[in-house]
């Protein structure tokens, strides 16, 4: 545990090192790549209130993650939701599997700005484009996961079931999700992933106070530090959540690759 701890450690102040190496050689114009002393010196301006300014666009840093985790906590939640009732319908139903599968690898294949457009003319240009835009980011990978897993669910498990008195629709909560949960999870991951990579389109129209927003914002004006800081907030949360949801697979799933 403390070798891998070690190694992760060791990597990032590698990456740090080659991060200087790079900027201090001016290899490249500092508005292509900032030293890493202009991006610490952003983030304490943008953590506090200094000459009149008070963060980044009137919000402090923690305020625009605190925004954006919202964002993509709502788009997630729905999206993962959506994802398991879908999946459930599609490997349970063969009907369904041929009506609504087309349909998940379809939306599943649409990068996100291609249909953002089409949200804002729809729901406007506040909080409700940016919600629906990470859940239809986030739905197809859990209802593909789900859909595979129940799929896989071995038919003896069923029939077993059956024969000890569980009725027809006890069987999805009972037997076939349980059964599915370790795919299921993994599905969960790479949706929160998924709407943690879409989170900057989702903010590219008024999407200050936001991460993305302020990326967005910051890149118009060549404000590279603050650009690469955003995306290191951004990644730095985004790994503190996948860590959580891997306590939580192994907390539900404690068997998984045991046997």
């Amino acid at each position: 545990m403390m070798r891998a701890v070690g190694l992760r450690a060791g990597g990032v102040l590698l990456l740090a090192a080659i991060w200087w190496a790079v900027a201090a050689a001016r290899v490249w114009p500092e508005v292509f790549v900032p030293s890493p002393g202009a991006v610490w010196r952003q983030l304490w301006l943008t953590s506090s209130a200094h000459d009149g300014q008070r963060g980044y666009s009137g919000y402090l840093l923690y305020e625009h993650l605190l925004v954006s985790l919202r964002r993509i906590g709502l788009g997630s939640l729905y999206g993962v939701a959506g994802g398991i009732a879908v999946g459930l319908l599609i490997g349970l139903v063969p009907t369904v599997r041929a009506l609504l599968g087309p349909l998940v690898t379809f939306v599943r294949t649409l990068p996100p700005l291609a249909y953002f457009s089409l949200l804002i003319i729809w729901f406007g240009i506040d909080e409700l484009p940016k919600i629906w835009l990470l859940l239809i980011a986030a739905l197809p990978p859990v209802a593909v996961a789900t859909a595979e897993a129940v799929r896989g669910v071995h038919e003896d498990y069923l029939h077993a079931a059956r024969s000890l008195g569980a009725k027809r629709w006890q069987l999805p909560y009972r037997i076939v999700l349980p059964s599915a949960l370790p795919e299921l999870i993994t599905g969960v991951r790479v949706a929160v992933g998924v709407a943690y990579t879409t989170v900057v389109a989702a903010e590219t129209v008024n999407g200050v106070p936001g991460i993305g927003g302020m990326i967005r914002d910051a890149q118009r004006y060549n404000q590279t530090d603050v650009v690469v800081l955003g995306l290191l907030v951004i990644g730095a949360s985004g790994l503190l959540i996948d860590t959580l949801l891997q306590l939580l697979e192994r907390t539900l799933v404690p068997w998984r690759g045991r046997a």
